[in-house]
């Protein structure tokens, strides 16, 4: 029978209703007698590690539950784990983790919930069911499984803020999904490891998000290099344009770059990504000298973008990885 751990860090699946509103408050066994039949082919452990709304999930929670990921892994006692998360920023956690945690030797499975597992109509049930497929399916990776189907953890990103069907793989297509004929796995669209698996949770957060919207100052790049980001991750117009008119964006990027500011640019758009190459606007951005993200998520361009500070920040360095796939969060040439 197949070992599969649950980490609990808290999310809506394990909250219950307070004079503030929901919070994360239910424990490993108020969940599990709810599982009902779906852990009849496992053993489950649970691990409750943390109670949080995954608000309060930032870049020190990363690091430690990619520690506590790598370690449970390592150990040759578990055959997957399922991380139970708040879907907020589960994109963000599960696309950190991904660079964090090399070549995975097992299934790692994030999954929450719309909502609480006590509501009878809940989604709980269904996703976790959902994951603990996954997790003992035997094939490795970082994963998100929601709504019967399952993606790269470094692709998943939330589009819809009460559906059931909360999360979408974008830009690459469903590594699984569950019908009537249970478990279906794309096989030519699982990651296959390159190696032995590492853990490396160094990063950099001193990252800025930035959306342009029309008429927005071209100093604000100015400002945050001031008030010391060392980069920026803009979400530009359509494919990668970023204005030249009036108001100079393009400029202020070259200008803060020469400064040392690194400065890497996608589309607003979530699908399909950017191509700076075919408008003038994307072009003058390539001639300041902009890193583009192509078809990256926003969380994962961030995160990686976090996680690549933590090593260098050399403009030319940082370019070269971001022109590699660590985990299959960008279509180009696989990372060694």
């Amino acid at each position: 029978m197949k070992k599969i751990l649950f980490i609990l860090t808290g999310g809506t699946l394990a909250s219950t209703g307070s004079e503030n509103g929901l919070k994360p408050s239910l424990s490993a066994e108020d969940i599990f007698k709810d599982f009902g039949g779906m852990a009849r082919n496992y053993t489950i452990t649970f691990r409750e590690l943390w109670s949080l709304d995954s608000t309060n999930m930032q870049p020190e929670e990363w690091q430690e539950l990619a520690t506590v990921i790598y370690e449970e892994s390592n150990g040759g006692i578990y055959d997957g784990i399922v991380i139970i998360h708040g879907t907020d920023t589960m994109a963000y956690s599960a696309s950190a983790v991904s660079f964090m945690i090399k070549n995975p030797s097992i299934p790692i499975v994030f999954t929450g919930s719309q909502l609480s597992i006590e509501n009878p109509v809940a989604d709980a049930v269904e996703n976790c069911r959902a994951a603990i497929s996954m997790a003992g399916s035997g094939v490795p990776g970082i994963y998100v499984a929601f709504d019967r189907k399952v993606m790269l953890g470094c692709r998943a990103c939330k589009s819809r803020t009460k559906s059931f069907d909360a999360f979408e793989s974008i830009n690459y297509p469903y590594v699984a999904t569950i019908s009537s004929g249970g478990l279906e796995i794309n096989e030519k669209r699982i990651i296959e490891s390159s190696g032995k698996m590492s853990l490396d949770t160094t990063i950099c957060t001193d990252v800025f998000l930035l959306k342009l919207i029309p008429g927005i100052e071209p100093d604000i790049l100015d400002y945050l290099y001031e008030k010391g980001y060392k980069a920026v991750y803009i979400e530009a117009f359509g494919r990668g344009g970023i204005p030249f008119m009036r108001r100079n964006m393009a400029e202020a990027v070259n200008r803060v770059m020469e400064k040392g500011m690194i400065v890497v640019v996608g589309s607003q758009c979530m699908y399909e990504g950017s191509d700076f190459s075919i408008y003038e606007a994307g072009q003058k951005a390539l001639k300041a000298g902009v890193i583009e993200s192509r078809d990256m998520t926003t969380e994962a361009a961030v995160t990686k973008l976090m996680y690549v500070l933590g090593h260098t920040q050399d403009i030319e360095k940082v370019r070269a990885e971001f022109a590699v796939s660590y985990c299959g969060e960008i279509k180009i040439k696989t990372h060694n």
